[in-house]
């Protein structure tokens, strides 16, 4: 197999660090890896397979030996670069949300829509990382029963912030009496609320999103996203309604068929998924299935996964690997 040459843009950061961990784990076809960030970051030392990595700070020739990069950098790096990377043979595979509703720019899942990378025109988004858990569960429910509904209620790590996000979280529990603003210390925030509706960005986000990675623009979706003082992992409590009705063990059995959804429902044991047991972990974690007896074809079910790992750092790994496979 031909050695692909590799980039990460923004190495540094929660998710970069990720995304280098689980490019070594995984073993792909590397001949080269690159490592970008802003001047703050330049001339930071790294670690890959054993060996010692230099981050460079990020120019407009940066990608004109680069296969593939992984974006991690914030939207307006990605809106900026992404064409630049693209324009010089560059695949750029972007965790921010520059790209996410583009209609000329695919957002992947591998696990649920990966034909949708063979539209590809250079640049292919990573969903928000509420959004992959998510759509990983609801894509066989669908297919087989038909989605009527869904309701979403998340429980997000401050994680999910970025490094920023957990910093503030620690300052805040070493010293309390900061006046900081908004504190998640002990706490549970929303996210910030700027849209005229209501709505907060990734509430709007995990709804916008959703529809477009399982092809349904129709989607009846409810969102409500609530960050919690928690390290990592992302819990998602969902109820959906069908157009089919469905037995409580097909269901069960549905979701246990799936690639890299793993069933933890031994709740009268304290058998269920947290985020401690997600934690560092690629798949997503089920449990709490359980009948919505409110509704004809209403179900319950609790997920969680790793945001840093499967939320953001190891979908853009997956979406790689898929790529040099397709030879795309």
């Amino acid at each position: 197999m031909v050695r692909k040459n590799i980039a990460i843009v923004g190495a540094t950061g929660l998710v970069g660090r990720k995304m280098l961990k689980v490019l070594e784990e995984r073993n792909l076809p590397i001949a080269n890896i690159e490592l970008f960030a802003s001047e703050r970051s330049e001339g930071k030392i790294l670690e890959f397979q054993g060996k010692t990595l230099t981050v460079k700070k990020l120019d407009e020739h940066s990608f004109e030996t680069i296969d593939y990069a992984l974006f991690s950098a914030g939207k307006e790096v990605s809106l900026h670069f992404s064409p630049i990377a693209a324009s010089s043979g560059c695949i750029v595979i972007d965790n921010s949300s520059a790209w996410r509703m583009d209609t000329e720019v695919p957002l992947v899942v591998p696990e649920v829509n990966p034909d949708d990378l063979l539209k590809h025109k250079g640049i292919i988004a990573n969903p928000n990382c509420s959004t992959i858990q998510l759509v990983v569960i609801l894509k066989p429910i669908d297919e087989k029963y038909k989605l009527k509904r869904v309701v979403v209620s998340t429980y997000q790590s401050i994680s999910g912030a970025g490094q920023k996000g957990l910093n503030k979280l620690f300052s805040e529990i070493n010293d309390f009496s900061l006046n900081t603003n908004n504190k998640i210390a002990y706490n549970i925030l929303f996210h910030p609320i700027k849209e005229a509706d209501g709505f907060s960005e990734e509430e709007i986000k995990m709804i916008n999103e959703t529809r477009k990675i399982l092809h349904h623009p129709n989607l009846p979706i409810a969102v409500t996203c609530v960050r919690l003082p928690t390290i990592g992992g992302h819990g998602e409590s969902v109820n959906i309604e069908t157009e089919s009705s469905i037995e409580l063990d097909d269901l069960r059995n549905l979701l246990r068929k799936q690639k890299n959804i793993v069933i933890l429902d031994w709740p009268q044991n304290d058998i269920y998924p947290t985020p401690e047991i997600c934690n560092d972990k690629d798949e997503v974690f089920v449990g709490r299935i359980r009948r919505d007896n409110s509704v004809l074809n209403g179900f319950y079910i609790w997920i969680v996964a790793d945001n840093v790992r499967k939320g953001a750092a190891t979908n853009a790994v997956q979406i790689l690997e898929l790529l040099i496979k397709m030879k795309k």
